[in-house]
């Protein structure tokens, strides 16, 4: 009987070679496979996500918190600028009620301190950028304008852009607290909001029956379309 012949180390290294080079042909399968996953990635990041900063908001308590340290901050910065535009006004109703309105404003900021007592946070401000530039549009519609009826026009649609944003702010200060179960918190935060409401009224009223009329430098009482508008 014949002794089956040993494969020959040629052979042998054949086989050892395709055995070798089986593996290097998977991997390099697997990474063309990761590598065309990656464009898919990079996109997802290209579609104008914006990346939360660190101290960013988890959780609804923390955006109420944030928003009540932004509107302490509008507040006390009106404080200071309702002065100015007080000073530059000339019709005698409008100049009482940006007075009047800086003593409510002065006693919206206690309030807010009172909502940070009673949630257990301090007081802090920080820069409302929204009422920043709205107070610096004020100053330039200010500076824009001849003193007299058109400025005061003017400031009646600076200091009504200031009432929106407040009556928003205030609006969404007062849904949050009531979701988070701060009902004393709500009550107090929508007392403010009442208040602005009723300063955008007067400030209507005080646009409609005299300074716009005065600064647009004509008689129009009567003319079709000059009814006065429902402030209610």
């Amino acid at each position: 009987m014949k002794t089956p012949s040993r494969p020959s180390k040629a052979t042998g290294a054949k086989n050892g070679a395709a055995k070798t080079t089986a593996p290097k042909a998977a991997d390099t399968k697997t990474t063309a496979a990761k590598t065309t996953l990656k464009p898919a990635a990079s996109k997802t990041g290209n579609r104008g996500v914006v990346t939360a900063k660190r101290s960013a908001a988890e959780g609804l308590r923390e955006l109420f918190v944030d928003s009540l340290k932004d509107i302490y901050w509008a507040e006390k910065a009106l404080t200071k600028a309702l002065p100015k535009m007080s000073k530059n006004a000339t019709t005698e109703a409008l100049v009482q009620a940006i007075k009047e309105h800086t003593a409510v404003t002065e006693q919206q900021v206690q309030r807010l301190e009172r909502v940070f007592e009673l949630i257990g946070e301090k007081a802090v401000a920080k820069k409302c950028e929204a009422m920043d530039g709205l107070i610096k549009e004020a100053q330039d519609i200010m500076e824009s304008t001849q003193e007299g009826p058109v400025r005061d026009a003017g400031i009646i649609a600076a200091s009504q852009k200031v009432e929106h944003y407040e009556i928003a702010t205030y609006g969404t200060l007062v849904a949050f607290a009531k979701t988070l179960g701060e009902d004393e918190v709500a009550g107090i935060l929508a007392e403010t909001l009442a208040e602005e409401k009723e300063a955008d009224v007067t400030l209507t009223e005080a646009a409609y029956n005299t300074i716009n009329f005065d600064a647009a430098g004509e008689e129009v009482e009567g003319e079709e379309g000059s009814e006065r508008p429902d402030t209610e």
